[in-house]
């Protein structure tokens, strides 16, 4: 809260209005459940209250002591919410942060409720400060590597030809489940479903010369993993070692660019300026990265007209990719973390095929 009070005042904002979302949880650990009804945490230069439905006040009160100006369905919220703002001093608000992760009518109600306020969104507040993580941070996000490295172990030692993708999303979520961690994503894409970048896995049988795209994240805590792995089935399709070549290429140029004081575009050209002069530009569809935190997707955007300045303590992935439709597709995913002295993966599986079958 301290952090975002300064981080206010240097943007010379009156008002903070977080819905109940990632923004609310990375701030106070914690965020009520979140429906049709206006819940919202208000943060002034000096005090923070809730614009909190009735239905969750009691919910709610185990995990915080700040004020509730609570309202319930008869009366609604807009006295609640008048006396929130007065609480906060932020009666005459002029320049307000909108969590732009909530509803647009809970956003809309504090704006009609300060009329003349300009709006902004948390890229002048909150985000920043979820960009750079704390060490603690730092261990828990890499726990979560270290169980998406079991399951994908355990993905490569079980495929065989005649699986079914499925079947192999299934021993990956098998492994998240028993190491207490929740499924985000399973994505299993054999043969030529791996030129979809977001292949929805499916019945797909993996036949022998087949290569695979698994890019699997779970959530254990308040944080997740992301990595992406390549398999090969016998031989290997005509053409693929090359590209595997040249796309570990492009991971070891983002890897060597991604510097405290670069920007985030420089690292998105590094990775593409090595696919682009071996022929393959056009195929490389996506930018190279994410930030990764309390959700699985946020910034720092690693993308080719980023202008975010890195810092140490960002995290972010690295994974460029080449999709070629109708033979394979070809991507190799690490979440790092920045250092002073550059990026530390948290993975510690190779970025090498894994030979199958």
């Amino acid at each position: 809260m301290q952090a975002l009070r300064a981080a206010m005042a240097q943007n010379s904002m009156d008002l903070a209005a977080l819905g109940p979302g990632p923004n609310m949880h990375w701030l106070l650990g914690f965020h009520p459940h979140a429906d049709e009804r206006p819940c919202m945490l208000m943060v002034g230069p000096e005090k923070e209250a809730f614009l909190m439905p009735a239905l969750n006040a009691e919910g709610s009160r185990e995990s915080t002591n700040i004020a509730f100006f609570e309202w319930d369905d008869a009366d609604g919220p807009a006295d609640a919410l008048e006396k929130t703002l007065a609480h906060v001093g932020a009666k005459d608000a002029r320049n307000v942060v909108i969590d732009e992760t909530m509803r647009a009518d809970f956003a809309l109600s504090v704006l009609d409720a300060l009329p003349g306020a300009k709006h902004h969104f948390t890229d002048t507040t909150v985000g920043p400060l979820r960009m750079k993580k704390s060490e603690a941070e730092f261990a828990e996000l890499k726990m979560n590597a270290g169980i998406a490295d079991k399951a994908m172990q355990a993905a490569f030692n079980a495929i065989r030809p005649g699986m079914r993708e499925l079947e192999v999303a299934d021993i990956i979520g098998k492994v998240f489940d028993d190491h207490g961690a929740k499924p985000l994503f399973r994505i299993v894409g054999t043969g030529r479903n791996g030129a979809f970048p977001h292949h929805h896995t499916g019945d797909t049988v993996i036949r022998e010369g087949d290569a695979i795209v698994i890019d699997i994240g779970a959530q254990k805590g308040d944080f997740s993993s992301d990595i992406t792995r390549m398999v090969v089935v016998g031989e290997s399709p005509e053409g693929y070692d090359d590209v595997h070549a040249v796309v570990e290429a492009a991971v070891q140029a983002a890897l060597d660019a991604s510097r405290p004081g670069a920007r985030a575009r420089d690292v998105d050209q590094a990775a593409r300026d090595v696919i682009t002069a071996a022929g393959y530009g056009p195929y490389f569809v996506h930018r190279t990265g994410h930030g990764m935190g309390i959700e699985p997707h946020e910034p720092p955007w690693v993308t080719s007209t980023s202008e975010t300045i890195l810092e140490a303590g960002m995290v972010y992935s690295i994974e460029p990719g080449i999709y070629l439709p109708d033979r394979f597709g070809l991507r190799l995913e690490d979440i790092v973390f920045l250092r002073e002295d550059g990026p530390e993966i948290l993975s510690e599986l190779p970025r090498d095929a894994f030979r199958a079958g």
